[in-house]
């Protein structure tokens, strides 16, 4: 079977299983949600309230900023528009789904709704009083969601009374587009909560993976493990345009840089500066992605980031300025700057990714590899054709992988240590496939 058609069937029956979550516990029943809350009214939560209103769930949208509030319900009445325009919906359609979105800015009237998800900003301190918020005015039985991307669920329930109710439900932006939703159990959720937030995924027709609760869960803290690695390229002599033609050219629809182009460089630069104050020194952040935000480049929105960009367009152009900030950067580090191959970038990204992955499996943050693979197609579009990192992996030998891991761990260190489970199934000629239990 050519590996293209393989990749397909895989990634099929990948997203079957991972709704399977259940299977250890065949008395858990899941509630029906009828009625949802989101709060926030920025990009995230307006698209989540979307996502729940095209479903056909009342929902109430609460900001404290009534100026916020309107904002948003003005965004929401914005979208249904454009959708009549393109033809996607009927006016009547419109009509009745606006009808389901209430704007609301006193948590007092989230009492009788079957679920809230939080889409505030992401710190933590403003994420457990809002929690703390909820959990005083909200029904006894109201699932509690968050939509953080990174932050820890279990010391966000710790600020309620209900932490069997608390789960993390990380939509991918744009959220009433991508259909990947991370389901996050913390240590205290209960089973009935998971089963719920996992139906009602299902309902709003997204694809659910329960993931357990780390630093970025499994997505994103791949996702760092890459972009750092792409980081130290950079220094090393790669640019920002090398390293996203070879990852376009592997099969991604946009290359690292211009992503984060896209998103906004100022949203990696808090991660950055969080994970650098609590990590060991062989897993913090190159300070270069700190220095570009540094000059005021925060992406497409000042219309320089890695790239530049002309008023009004979203096509990346070589930035002199960002080159010769990298250079500088080298020079501060004392590093030679010399050609990388296209080969080696490849290798080094992947790799990482890989081998964080393999540690995640390892931790039980993910029940198995074939849910890691299902979030890294639907969530971070990893090219269908290769079957998600895990499944590659396989492809490309286990043992080969590890050997090249251990290449790089020889020539940069520490954060090349190569995962304790893939030396051990590289050692007994056994695949990730292995591990898919039903």
């Amino acid at each position: 079977m050519h590996i293209d058609s393989q990749a397909g069937q895989y990634a099929f029956e990948a997203e079957l299983l991972a709704s399977s979550i259940l299977h250890v516990s065949n008395g858990i029943k899941p509630v029906s949600v009828k009625s949802s809350a989101v709060i926030g009214v920025g990009t995230m939560g307006v698209g989540i309230a979307v996502t729940f209103v095209d479903a056909g769930i009342p929902t109430k949208l609460l900001d404290a900023s009534s100026n916020l509030l309107e904002r948003g319900v003005d965004r929401v009445r914005d979208h249904y528009r454009r959708c009549v325009e393109r033809g996607r919906i009927s006016y009547s359609e419109m009509t009745e789904r606006l009808s389901l979105i209430t704007g609301i800015t006193n948590y007092d009237d989230l009492r009788d709704v079957d679920i809230v998800v939080e889409a505030v900003f992401e710190e933590m301190d403003m994420k457990k009083e809002v929690f703390s918020r909820l959990d005083q005015s909200c029904g006894p039985d109201t699932i509690l969601a968050t939509n953080t991307s990174t932050l820890d669920i279990d010391e966000i329930a710790a600020a309620t009374t209900r932490p069997e109710h608390v789960a993390g439900m990380h939509f991918f932006s744009p959220a009433h587009v991508m259909r990947l939703v991370e389901i996050v159990r913390g240590r205290q959720t209960s089973l009935d909560t998971v089963a719920t937030v996992l139906k009602l995924v299902q309902t709003i027709r997204k694809i659910g993976v329960v993931v357990g609760v780390c630093d970025g869960f499994v997505g994103n803290r791949m996702l760092h493990s890459f972009l750092r690695e792409a980081f130290f390229l950079l220094g090393e002599g790669a640019t920002p345009e090398q390293i996203d033609k070879v990852m376009v050219k592997f099969g991604f629809s946009m290359g690292p840089f211009a992503v984060a182009d896209l998103a906004g460089l100022d949203v990696g630069l808090r991660i950055r500066k969080r994970h650098n104050q609590i990590r060991p020194l062989h897993l913090q952040w190159p300070v270069i992605g700190d220095k570009v935000c540094e000059i005021g480049r925060l992406g497409q929105k000042t219309n320089a980031g890695w790239y530049d960009y002309e008023s009004g367009s979203r096509t990346p152009i070589h930035s002199p300025v960002v080159r010769d900030l990298i250079e500088n950067y080298s020079k501060e580090l004392g590093i030679n700057r010399c050609a990388i191959s296209d080969n080696e970038i490849l290798e080094r990204c992947l790799y990482l990714m890989i081998n964080e992955g393999a540690n995640i499996i390892e931790e039980k943050i993910a029940l198995r590899p074939s849910d890691i693979d299902v979030i890294w197609l639907n969530g971070y579009k990893f090219p269908r054709s290769r079957g998600g990192p895990m499944f590659l992996a396989d492809k490309m030998g286990l043992e080969n992988v590890y050997a090249g891991i251990v290449k790089y761990r020889d020539v940069h260190g520490a954060r090349w240590e190569p995962s304790l489970l893939l030396k051990v199934l590289s050692e007994s000629n056994r695949k990730f496939s292995d591990l898919n239990i039903v």
